[in-house]
């Protein structure tokens, strides 16, 4: 093996392992949830959200063409949102401006995140996956007050 070779296969290496310690402080030293599949509840009917304990709240969404007809979403600033979503016709997206809520709704699954919302203020939800004609009426809000 040439010398070239080695340097290269080497800072590759350097590379790949750089690339995994920083995965791995991301997810462990940020606190970044990643999104699930709720293989154990079935698509519920209605959209909700109600109160789990102080400052915990969990928020029941169903996509339709073309809106989130969730309930109006207004907590306390500190507050984390355990976040359920399904569709009632096609594939939908559910995005959260300024969290790391990113999520697909997909009919007959349940996608899971939570998100904090240490900020009062807007954040505005948006669908983005092209779900047909008037995608881009798709948009919500969670205001989040202060306590």
């Amino acid at each position: 093996m040439e010398r070239t070779e080695r340097v290269v296969i080497g800072l590759g290496t350097v590379v790949m392992v750089l690339f995994f310690i920083a995965i791995f402080v991301l997810a462990t030293g940020f606190g970044i949830d990643v999104p699930g599949c709720v293989t154990e509840m079935k698509p519920f009917e209605r959209d909700t959200l109600f109160q789990t304990g102080d400052k915990r709240y969990e928020l029941h969404v169903i996509a339709r063409m073309w809106a989130y007809q969730m309930p109006p979403v207004e907590i306390p600033a500190g507050s984390v949102v355990d976040i359920y979503l399904t569709s009632g016709d096609v594939v939908h997206g559910f995005h959260i401006d300024y969290t790391n809520v990113n999520l697909m709704a997909v009919p007959g699954t349940v996608t899971y995140a939570r998100a904090r919302f240490p900020q009062p203020g807007e954040y505005p939800i948006i669908c983005h996956e092209y779900c047909g004609i008037g995608h881009q009426q798709m948009m919500g809000v969670v205001r989040v007050v202060q306590p």
